[in-house]
């Protein structure tokens, strides 16, 4: 199998089957005597169904720069929660997920549905649990990202590593 990734641009819509986009959109509610600017409730952490099931913590991510082309041959998902990656900086980044399908009884990656968005650093993401998402790609410089994730018992981290036949590459 082989496949070329080309980026689309990243919007609310586009993004909506994966999680959901973190920006400044829509009209704020002024707080502190006006002097501050509120986006409310733009993504929804989730830890689980139970109490006992975990808790939210908050990290920063270091990503170093990544070089295009470049190969793609694994994908990860969190099923415990959700995950959101809130850049520091006004540097764009990839986001690349994809949907499930079956094989042999396992749910795994459907390659079929990748899709690759281009993200400014004006923007982040959150993505749904059991999302499967690649790892940070950083473009042009090493850049910070603020994660909100969950902590807590139970395994919230799945590998799934390509045959070495498939060929994904990125080719921005």
């Amino acid at each position: 199998m082989e496949l070329i990734l080309q980026s689309e641009p990243l919007t609310a819509e586009s993004f909506a089957p994966f999680g959901e986009l973190v920006s400044v959109r829509g009209k704020p509610v002024m707080i502190n005597n006006g002097t501050t600017e509120r986006y409310h409730n733009l993504a929804q952490v989730t830890v689980g169904a139970e109490p006992q099931s975990g808790q939210g913590i908050i990290s920063i991510f270091r990503a170093q720069p990544r070089t295009l082309p470049m190969s793609i041959g694994m994908m990860e998902r969190h099923p415990l929660g959700s995950q959101a990656f809130l850049p520091s900086s006004d540097e764009p980044y990839l986001v690349l997920v994809c949907l499930s399908h079956i094989v042999n009884g396992d749910e795994v990656p459907d390659p079929s549905s990748f899709k690759l968005f281009l993200a400014s650093g004006e923007e982040g993401v959150n993505y749904k649990a059991n999302c499967w998402h690649h790892p940070l790609l950083a473009l042009n410089r090493v850049c910070d990202f603020w994660i909100v994730d969950r902590v807590g018992p139970g395994n919230n981290l799945e590998e799934f590593f390509f045959p070495d036949d498939w060929n994904i590459r990125i080719n921005l």
